[in-house]
């Protein structure tokens, strides 16, 4: 699985552009509200929750880039072990 870590402000910023989304989808489907003002208040919610799908969209890729150029603290490389083979070990050579 992978680890995805991201800023406060861009997970607030994720979380609610996907509550606007469902807000306004659920508007629209609803019956509580007159026919004329729900659909005005839920097709501009709907709007702004898909007008602000692409920068979330872009700030989780960016994450993601970033988590991968970082390595575990608790992983290091040794550059001189590098392409080496290991010894061989008891029962090796059974096959």
């Amino acid at each position: 699985m992978k680890e995805l870590v991201l800023s406060l402000p861009t997970f607030g910023f994720i979380v609610s552009t996907r509550a606007a989304l469902g807000v306004g989808i659920g508007l629209i489907a609803a019956e509580n509200l007159p026919a004329n003002s729900r659909r005005l208040i839920g097709a501009a919610l709907v709007t702004i929750g898909a007008a602000t799908t692409v920068p979330a969209a872009i700030s989780v890729v960016k994450s993601l880039r970033r988590s991968r150029r970082r390595s575990p603290a608790s992983v290091e490389q040794d550059e001189r072990l590098v392409g080496a083979t290991r010894f061989p070990r008891k029962g090796d050579d059974v096959f």
